[in-house]
Order: C-alpha cells, then structure tokens, then sequence
C-alpha cells in the first residue's frame, strides 16, 4: 500500500513507525523534522499535506487538536487539495466529535472515505504496537484500513458511523480522569491516615478496587514519577471536548467538571506537561500533604 502519515510526535512517530513493512510505501510530513529513524527505515518525506494525499492511498493524521486537523485537512496545501476519488483519510487524532462529522461530510463530498480512529494507551502503547483503537465510519473503509490498524494496535473496534470513534474516546478520557482522581484521592487520605500508601495500593490491586490506573499511575503517584506518559494539558484538551459535548447535549458531568479543576490547578502551578497522574499534586495541596510526607493524623 502507499500510506501517508501526517503529524510525527510522541505518538505519531512510532505508531508511523510500525507502518514500515516490506511492500508498503510511507510518505511523512510533520510540522517538526521528520524523524531521521523514520527516513532511514524507507520513510518518503513529503513537503506538506497535499503532496502526502497526492501519493498516498491512505492518509493517516495524529495531531493535538481540532484546529490542528481543520488545517491539515482543508487549509492552504492542505490534504484535500491532494486527494482523489477512492482515498481514505484516517483520522487518529482525539478531537471533537461534532467538528468529526463536519470533516467527513466534506472529505465524503470529494468522493473519498473518512474514519475516525482515535486511540488510547499512550507513549507506551505507540511504541509496543498495542494501542485501543476506537473507529467511526462505514464498514468498507474500515475493512480496507484495519490491516494497518492491526500493525498499530490490539483492541480495534469499529464502534459505529463517523463521530462514533471520538465520541467513545471522549468517555474514555472521563473514565480515566475520574480514576485518577479516585486513586489520588485514596491514596492521600491513606498516607495522612498514617499508613504506607505503597503498601496500600500492593493489597488493593488484589481486591476490586483493581484497575489500570491504581496499577501504573498509582504507582507513579507513591514514587513521584510525572514524567509523562500522557499531558495533564493533553487531559484538560480532552475533557474540555467531553464538557461542551455535554453541555450541547443537556447532560451534566459534575465529576468531570471537577477532575478538570484539578488539573487546572496543577496547570496554574506550570504543571501542564506533567503527566495525568500529577493530578495528585492537586490533592495534596488541598490535604496539606504529600505522599511522601510524614502522616498528619
């Protein structure tokens, strides 16, 4: 296959990485430098979106936001420019479900294919190939990319149309922070109590407060370990999406309202590039303790 692949960072890079098996062909643009290791492995550097969707047959995009998408897709040399009937565009960015259906309609009306194809498993998931993979769009278009798919990842599921994959992302980023909030939570209140909160989490993951969460950020809370992984500002981008989504739709979301001031609290202390996990640092300034402290009561 001729696959192009637009946005080369933490994520974007390995996730192009494992895209370079013998018989494809990978064209690559990224506002950044393309990675030396990608052009040494057979990567095609391409001078901008458009040049990538002329060459490719498949065009993958991975960036930050909303915004970011827009441009890459319909702005000045942007992918659409390139594109020809028959394409696919696969979307793998998190962004907004609503503006999701607007890039399909437009990318549908010039005669090609749209999916988005959100992710989850961070840095670490990119880089061992085993990334959740949460697809929305027609079931033809699903079936001709999901060989590429299965190079990236292990859990992919076509969840329904188009908006459909950002829109199950959306409630996974809820999920996730209102676990990080439980676990920070627990753990502080367990540490003032005087106990040793990484004992407390080894008997709890053998209980039914098990989780992913308690397993690796609990761990990364106990040893002070907030390089990231995963954005606290990537979190906040995220459930601002979740907030608005819900607000347009009349439905409240009082827990994750609050999982966002805590992560806004740690921004406004310069912690935006911390990792999620971090979120305890919030809590703690509320306890007056830290983890690693001496027990307050």
């Amino acid at each position: 296959m001729r696959i192009g692949f637009i946005g080369l960072g933490i994520m974007g890079t390995p996730m192009a990485g494992h895209l370079l098996v013998p018989g494809h062909r990978l064209y690559l643009h990224s506002r950044s430098k393309v990675p030396e290791a990608l052009v040494a492995a057979g990567g095609i550097v391409c001078g901008g979106p458009a040049e990538v969707a002329e060459a490719a047959e498949m065009i993958f995009t991975m960036l930050p936001d909303t915004p970011d998408v827009e441009a890459v897709l319909f702005g000045p040399g942007g992918v659409a420019q390139g594109l020809s009937p028959g394409k696919v565009v696969v979307d793998m960015s998190s962004i907004s479900p609503v503006a999701t259906k607007d890039f399909a309609k437009r990318i549908n009306d010039l005669g090609c294919d749209y999916l988005d194809a959100p992710v989850s498993g961070g840095e670490v998931g990119a880089k061992a190939a085993s990334l959740t993979i949460m697809v929305g769009g027609p079931q033809a278009a699903f079936d001709r990319v999901q060989p590429l798919f299965e190079l990236m990842g292990r859990n992919i599921t076509l969840v329904g149309g188009n908006g459909d994959g950002q829109t199950t992302k959306m409630a996974n980023q809820v999920i996730v922070a209102l676990t990080i909030e439980a676990v920070a939570e627990a753990l502080v209140l367990a540490a003032k109590a005087g106990a040793d909160p990484a004992k407390v989490r080894q008997a709890l993951m053998g209980g039914f407060a098990s989780s992913r969460v308690l397993e690796v950020h609990g761990e990364r809370m106990v040893k002070r370990a907030f390089d990231p992984g995963f954005r606290i500002g990537l979190h906040q981008k995220d459930l601002a999406i979740a907030l608005s989504t819900a607000r347009a739709l009349g439905v409240s979301l009082p827990n994750t309202a609050t999982a966002q001031e805590l992560f806004n609290a740690c921004a406004a202390r310069g912690g935006q590039a911390w990792d999620h996990s971090a979120m305890v640092r919030a809590l703690e300034g509320l306890a007056g303790f830290e983890l690693g402290g001496q027990a307050g009561a």
